[in-house]
């Protein structure tokens, strides 16, 4: 049995593991690179893609889908499996990726051509997404087994990340043994609304684990809906807007479903709301038709009235709507993508209020090595945005309990659940945070760990 990572290995993005156990070749995972690597999803794909029997794919975000249509577009004629939701979220994704792609490339091509330059092709277009979405053929319910062939079989357990987000625990019997692997995917942060908390994990030999924020602990959630509703009282309390860049994937969601419960709660300034992104519009009606996969809370809410609406709430779906938020200058509240700031709406609504003192720019998500968001919680003082040199005075706020990610104690805690492993295996984290992790894992657990290099066959 062999396993190699071609993404996910040193670093956050391009989850792509690639699986050779008996007679059966798979991936889990077939993610975009993103932030300071994003050019590594033009090198094509180290392995042959009309070679790989099954797709298994953890969750619908973008580091972990993102490269299907090219996948399919270069031969691969295998089973895509996941749950239900996954399949629905990423149709949604990967076609919001092909037009942000060829509407980038759009952009670009009118400035390059002007200096004797022709900028990168979209990796993919809307008809490699439609062909690609042939391919979902297996969905597959948490906790059923389910042969991939004589002698190798997974199931998909609840990984609390994002709505259908599921770890894998695969079984191959070779030479009369039986060997037990986990792929994490992503996991979840516990006891945060919409999903439940992960499920916990069977015993293992191996076990692939994320390590996004392995080095480090979140606060509560509860202290993470304190910080943003100060930093909304505090910026409308001060004439200025609220700008929150959020990823349109569950982030958005949980963000409405908050500030539903300051309404109620009456802790809500009085505010104008915007979701300004046609995607997580989309997303959000789409979480509406799945309260099947929402935790106990959620769900009661539900029964009850739509947990993501609140009044003065205003779904901007056209360009012309989202041009208009720019005209108010106090008391709004925009939640706009991307999350990484590389691209989308909130470029604009940055450029009309990153500048102003009164206003403010809420993280409530992971920002990686080379984004903008990253240079700007590190400090800087002036950004580029369209070509533009924009100063940073609006305060900045960093509130990390939001995360979709377990912290250090969370992986812990989802890691102890395993009877000891003959070794556990780092992925999907920045080298330096892997190694604080790897030794908490030591000193708590008394596991032995490694950290794979991409590339890297790993033989069993």
């Amino acid at each position: 049995m062999k396993i190699i990572p071609y993404g996910g290995a040193k670093r956050v993005t391009g989850s792509c593991f690639y699986v050779e156990a008996r007679d059966v070749k798979l991936l889990i995972d077939c993610g975009m690179f993103q932030g300071e690597d994003e050019e590594k999803n033009y090198q094509g794909f180290s392995f042959d893609p009309k070679d790989i029997d099954y797709l298994i794919l953890t969750h619908a975000h973008i580091d972990h889908c993102g490269r299907i249509p090219l996948l399919v577009r270069e031969g691969f004629k295998g089973k895509i499996i996941c749950t239900e939701p996954t399949a629905k979220l990423s149709k949604l994704m990967l076609l919001d990726a092909s037009k942000v792609m060829y509407e980038t490339y759009k952009t670009l091509m009118k400035k390059l051509l002007r200096v004797g330059k022709t900028p990168m092709p979209p990796l993919y277009e809307e008809y490699d997404v439609l062909e690609a979405l042939e391919y979902f053929k297996v969905i597959l319910p948490y906790n059923k087994e389910y042969k991939l062939s004589k002698g190798v079989s997974i199931r998909l357990k609840d990984a609390g990340h994002i709505l259908g987000s599921s770890f894998v625990e695969m079984e191959v019997y070779e030479d009369k043994k039986s060997k037990r692997m986990i792929f994490s995917g992503d996991l979840g942060n516990k006891n945060k609304p919409i999903v439940h908390n992960p499920e916990t994990p069977s015993t293992a030999d191996y076990v692939f684990i994320e390590s996004t924020y392995g080095d480090r602990n979140h606060k509560s959630f509860q202290e993470s809906k304190e910080e943003l509703l100060e930093a909304i009282r505090y910026t409308i309390g001060r004439g200025g807007n609220v700008i929150i860049p959020s990823y349109a994937l569950e982030r958005a969601q949980e963000i409405l479903y908050v500030l539903r419960e300051f309404y109620e709660e009456g802790k809500l300034p009085k505010c104008h709301i915007f979701l300004d992104s046609p995607l997580a519009i989309s997303i959000t009606k789409l979480f509406l038709s799945h309260p099947e996969f929402y935790d106990k809370e959620t769900y009661n809410v539900f029964l009850q009235r739509n947990p993501f609406e609140l009044p003065n709430l205003h779904f901007t779906k056209e360009v012309e709507e989202s041009k208009a938020i720019n005209s108010i200058s106090s008391g709004a509240i925009i939640i706009a993508g991307s999350g990484m700031l590389n691209g989308g709406r909130v470029l604009h609504h940055l450029k009309y209020n990153l500048w102003r003192e009164e206003c403010s720019l809420v993280f409530v998500g992971y920002q990686p090595k080379g984004a903008l968001g990253r240079r700007i919680i590190e400090g800087a003082e002036k950004v580029k945005i369209f070509s533009e040199d924009i100063e940073v005075r609006a305060k900045v706020f960093t509130i990390n309990g939001f995360s979709s990610h377990a912290d250090q104690e969370g992986l812990l805690e989802w890691l102890s659940f395993t009877q000891k492993p003959k070794r556990v295996f780092l992925i999907h984290g920045e080298e330096e945070k892997m190694k604080v992790f790897g030794n908490a894992i030591k000193n708590r657990l008394n596991f032995d760990w490694y950290i794979p290099k991409e590339g890297e066959p790993i033989i069993f």
